[in-house]
């Protein structure tokens, strides 16, 4: 178990013999790394298995994120050298606190839906019922403008019949009233003004008649109508997809809406997230607020070593192809030189040659 804690602290063990006292300190680092790791397991594997409702596919992926995560924060952990400036070394540090604070919070985040998992499912009912609502209001939408026109157009012709029904009655009552001389002319009788009366309760009763038949089997078909559209819409609702609602976006927007209802909640799960923001940057800020242990002063004097020994090399190397290349240059030079200088010699004597050549011969200039 030692020697894992102290690979999961990326140690040198050549080095980390010679010097006993940061034993203990690489232990609690390599500690730390693994229950990072550990945590990460448990979390990309209950994130899984909220999608795909599988324990296998969720170990799998849960056992390789737990890894990966281990293995960045172990190499985080070993790339830093505490070079014994403070500035320096966070300036260097930074990027990978920053990628360890994005990484707690990716870890945290379905740990936390864990934690509140009851409170979430009950929310996640409340929210189940507004979806269903949603999806039943759209249904209904959809034939909102038919079920209101069949609406309109019956109350519209029942209207116009009871329009006609209350001509009739007041008609009617007239025509009674004045036969019983409770009304009209006071006077008890049938005479010619209770015939015009009844003549024209008559024709109201007729006229009554004729819109009631013609009106209807009208009525009666937009009711038919109408209840048949309501059925299609009932139909439809209940043939929507009611699947059970809980995927790990739901959950996420369960644990949002929590938050915002309830400042305890909200509280707890800003708690929570500091607190894995805590274990993920702890052996980096360790680090960067130990003071440089023997440990760190023979990892810095064997990778010095290394850097002038490869410095010599190199310079070495470079002052070599650099007296190569003068020498071939200057060499190059002076070849070139000679070469002119013999070529020239050569053209002289036989520019010479030929002078004396021509001086010998007699030439006829008549």
């Amino acid at each position: 178990m030692k020697n894992f804690l102290l690979f999961c602290a990326g140690v040198d063990r050549k080095i980390l013999e010679k010097t006993p006292t940061d034993v203990n300190k690489y232990i609690g680092i390599g500690a730390t790394v693994l229950f990072t790791g550990i945590l990460a397991f448990f979390s990309g594997g209950y994130a899984l298995f909220t999608v795909f409702d599988n324990v296998f596919i969720a170990l799998i992926f849960g056992l390789v994120w737990g890894l990966m995560i281990f293995n960045l924060d172990r190499y985080i952990v070993l790339s830093m050298k505490n070079n014994g400036k403070w500035f320096k070394d966070f300036m260097i540090a930074f990027p990978r606190l920053v990628l360890a604070i994005f990484l707690a919070l990716v870890i945290s985040k379905p740990l936390e839906l864990k934690v509140f998992e009851k409170e979430i499912d009950a929310e996640l009912v409340h929210m189940e019922q507004e979806i269903f609502k949603k999806q039943e209001d759209e249904v209904r939408g959809r034939y909102r403008a038919e079920i209101a026109d069949y609406q309109n157009n019956i109350i519209q012709l029942k209207t116009e019949i009871a329009q006609k029904t209350v001509a009739r009655d007041s008609l009617e009552m007239m025509a009674i009233q004045e036969a019983d001389g409770t009304g009209g002319s006071r006077k008890r009788n049938l005479g010619p003004i209770y015939k015009t009366k009844r003549t024209a309760a008559d024709n109201a009763q007729k006229e009554l008649d004729q819109l009631t038949a013609l009106y209807l089997p009208v009525i009666k078909e937009k009711e038919a109508a109408m209840q048949s559209v309501n059925a299609s819409v009932n139909g439809q609702i209940t043939n929507l997809n009611r699947k059970k609602y809980g995927g790990l976006a739901a959950r996420m927007e369960a644990l949002d809406r929590l938050g915002s209802q309830s400042k305890a909640i909200y509280l707890a799960n800003i708690f929570i997230m500091l607190l894995f923001v805590c274990i993920e940057t702890a052996p980096i800020f360790v680090k960067l607020i130990a003071r440089r242990s023997p440990y760190d002063y023979l990892l810095h004097e064997l990778e010095h070593e290394f850097k002038m020994a490869n410095l010599e090399k190199t310079s070495l190397l470079s002052n070599a192809v650099k007296n190569k290349l003068q020498f071939d240059t200057e060499v190059g030079i002076y070849k070139n030189n000679a070469k002119i200088q013999m070529e020239k010699a050569l053209i002289d004597a036989q520019l010479a040659k030929q002078l004396e050549e021509l001086k010998g011969q007699k030439f006829d200039w008549a």
